[in-house]
């Protein structure tokens, strides 16, 4: 029956036809002047098949039947069948400008066609201009850059960048935490699920100051104070840093309660440590407000840490630095092969012009309260029913176009809905709709579509959560 009504469901969505009066009102997918070519490639089946003989078993997918995405265009993917798919996730949070965006595109191929390969042991004029660029969107001194491939190297490299400058080793991060998964990385990491059990050394995790779960609610200087606490009895008094992201987004789309950067703050100074900012996921205009997630509690980084927007798909990480701490690097040869590679830098550039041509951060801002503000009402409307399988929304949180939806199965006991979230997504998919997952528990919707998203592409996409969740 189910298989059934989802058959149906997905036919009405599309145009081809319906028998079943109850689904007249199921919502429109917003128009998109665009086809894409015809697939004749693998099917998924045949890809499912290779990848289990070739691939490592650690490689997960969505979705009980996995989607074969094969095309993209701006906020839209498209399947081996040509279906249009909305696309509230942008691969992690990483299709900043939209999928297959022409000037990014455009400005990789014309790199590519004169030099894909280099490295920095010769001059290139596109490394140093994107630097640059770069260096201008951030405030203070923070103006060196030092390029990587990804979110962990740049993170590895910050931490070390912090031991070496402090002559400590000692770093502290935030429970529930995800900073990557190499050795250094894996140990700033604070949820079990994403570690192994390795040596991953000098790492203390504080208490999350999370308004939702967290013990103090929104008392941001309340929770500084566990900080203050593991300086005092777990360290010499001395610390490396701390590092945190103003938005985790792996660990739930949580955004740290007001007040708690600037106090801790205060007490990595005062403890000699540097303060670093992961601005992986909450970074280059998503959070809309702002262009980086750590500017909305009013601070300024010892070290920022970016990836994924920055390169709208491209392998490409960086980490920004004062001219004085990056002087230790000097101290030894360090060297990244890949890091500023000609073609990844010249789609950086390109995507930081686009972001400013297209006023993504005004998009951001202001299509990203419209969803917020919707999933709220969803969120009211959605009440508790004598159902024995049932779930609502328990927090609508985030800013910008990094967004969190929180199931649970009981709003005052905040009992984690996993498998109920799990439905929900699978019933999204089916009516045109991909959003991510993530939190300790796997029971929240992260919702970071590409930053050219509409107020339509929101209705549209709220519309199917609330049906998603009446079939609950």
């Amino acid at each position: 029956m189910q298989r059934l009504l989802l058959r149906r469901l997905s036919s009405v969505a599309h145009g081809r036809g319906v028998s079943w009066p109850a689904v007249a009102a199921l919502p429109k997918m917003p128009p998109f002047d665009y086809t894409p070519p015809p697939y004749e490639g693998p099917t998924a089946a045949d890809i499912l098949k290779k990848r289990a003989e070739f691939l490592s078993p650690s490689i997960f997918y969505f979705y009980r039947k996995p989607l074969n995405i094969v095309d993209g265009k701006m906020q839209y993917l498209f399947d081996e069948h040509g279906r249009r798919y909305l696309d509230a996730f942008a691969g992690i949070a990483t299709v900043c400008c939209g999928h297959c965006h022409p000037e990014v595109i455009e400005a990789i191929i014309e790199q590519t066609k004169c030099l894909q390969h280099s490295t920095v042991v010769y001059l290139n004029h596109t490394i140093a201009d994107f630097a640059e660029a770069l260096a201008s969107k951030l405030p203070g001194d923070l103006k060196v850059v030092f390029f990587t491939n990804s979110g962990t190297e740049a993170n590895e490299l910050a931490m070390m960048i912090a031991r070496l400058y402090t002559g400590c080793h000692d770093i502290i991060s935030l429970r529930n935490a995800y900073h990557g998964n190499a050795a250094g990385t894996m140990g700033a990491t604070a949820q079990f699920n994403w570690k192994f059990n390795v040596i991953q050394s000098g790492v203390h995790h504080a208490l999350n100051p999370d308004p939702y779960r967290g013990v103090f609610g929104s008392d941001g200087e309340k929770y500084a104070r566990d900080v203050q606490e593991i300086i005092d009895f777990g360290t010499s008094g001395q610390v490396a840093g701390f590092i945190s992201e103003a938005i985790q987004g792996v660990g739930g789309i949580v955004e740290l309660a007001p007040g708690y950067l600037p106090a801790v703050y205060k007490s990595i100074k005062k403890a000699g440590g540097l303060f670093i900012a992961d601005e992986v996921q909450s970074g280059f205009a998503r959070p809309g407000s702002h262009f980086w997630g750590f500017e909305a509690h009013g601070v300024v980084p010892d070290i920022v840490t970016m990836a994924k927007g920055i390169g709208n798909g491209i392998p490409l990480g960086a980490v920004v630095t004062t001219p004085e701490i990056a002087q230790v690097l000097t101290r030894r040869n360090y060297f990244n092969t890949f890091g500023g590679n000609p073609v990844c830098t010249a789609a950086g550039l390109a995507v930081l012009r686009v972001l400013e041509k297209e006023r993504l951060q005004d998009n951001a801002f202001v299509v990203g309260s419209y969803l917020k503000d919707r999933l709220k009402a969803l969120q009211e409307k959605h009440e508790i029913t004598a159902s024995p399988v049932f779930a609502v929304i328990g927090d609508v949180r985030g800013r910008g176009l990094m967004l969190g939806v929180e199931l649970v199965a009981d709003r005052q006991l905040k009992t984690p809905a996993k498998a109920e979230a799990l439905h929900v997504m699978d019933q999204m998919k089916e009516m045109g709709v991909l959003v991510g997952k993530g939190g300790f528990y796997g029971n929240v919707f992260r919702i970071t579509p590409p930053l050219c998203f509409t107020k339509e592409d929101s209705d549209f996409f709220v519309d199917v959560m609330d049906i998603s969740l009446s079939k609950l």
